[in-house]
């Protein structure tokens, strides 16, 4: 009977061990590239990402690198248009393949996904142009009400940077107000409901492109961040694609047009990285 439970107990072991190689396996196999990839943004940042007003069609930068990179593997790309909040998740949960939004690559968010990293970004405080003669420095921003994306990096970098440079000086802090987009954060200044706003620092030559001139950058760019493009932490393989593509279309010129098509050569990166390394 002893005999008997012992090779019941080694041979259900040996399921077990079996069964746990196949799952083993299983993950570490290499997902096939997809014909088509699921591409998820939120079209309210341009010149990043938004809509043709007579097309409604998707336009910007990151439409334009996301496409290139897409045929690079050949593959075609589906837009999937979703909440700035929610483009995190959407890669989690498997609903995208990969999201642009104008998005930096933070530690906060390689916990949840990694990143393709493929422009360089910094952020600017600007207010409207009737208003600069208020703002001869950066300094002058402490005790205003600046305004910015709430669910950005933007609210606590700015926090950060009032405590540097007004609270330790004996200044008021800045007053955060949280918006709910880049359209929004315009809406409120140009209301004089905030007195100054942040955004990403090649935004801004864009906008007064669209606005007939109509703000102005108060000081120098601050908060220096790469930005990204998500994809899922699970596949690995899929990120390695992207940089080979990436690297692609840097080598054969495509990234060059794109950033000049869009005014933003300024922001150019060298070669593809992910999470900011090699």
């Amino acid at each position: 009977m002893a005999g008997l439970c012992l090779q019941r107990a080694i041979a259900a072991v040996a399921a077990v061990a079996l069964l746990a190689h196949s799952y083993a396996a299983h993950a570490q196999t290499p997902q096939p590239l997809k014909s088509t990839l699921i591409a998820g943004t939120t079209p309210k940042y341009p010149p990043f990402e938004s809509k043709d007003p007579e097309t409604d069609k998707m336009i910007g930068f990151d439409i334009d690198i996301v496409e290139a990179i897409a045929a690079k593997m050949g593959s075609k790309v589906e837009w999937q248009e979703t909440n700035f909040d929610q483009l995190l998740s959407s890669i989690t949960t498997q609903r995208t393949d990969l999201i642009v939004g104008g998005m930096a690559d933070t530690p906060e968010r390689e916990a949840s996904i990694s990143f393709l990293d493929y422009l360089k970004l910094g952020s600017v405080f600007y207010t409207l142009k009737t208003q600069a003669s208020n703002f001869p420095s950066m300094a002058a921003l402490c005790g205003k009400k600046v305004g910015t994306a709430r669910r950005t990096i933007w609210p606590a970098a700015i926090a950060t940077w009032s405590n540097e440079h007004c609270v330790r000086q004996g200044k008021p802090a800045i007053v955060v107000i949280g918006t709910d987009g880049s359209p929004d954060t315009r809406l409120q200044l140009n209301q004089n409901r905030v007195d100054a706003a942040v955004q990403g620092a090649p935004t801004l030559p864009y906008q007064n492109k669209m606005e007939n001139d109509r703000y102005v950058q108060i000081g120098t760019p601050f908060l220096p961040q790469l930005m990204g493009m998500g994809f899922s932490k699970t596949n690995p393989a899929f990120g390695v694609a992207l940089q080979k593509a990436f690297n692609g279309i840097i080598a054969d010129g495509t990234y060059h047009k794109i950033l000049v098509k869009w005014g933003l050569e300024g922001s150019a990166v060298d070669k593809a990285t992910i999470n900011g390394k090699q």
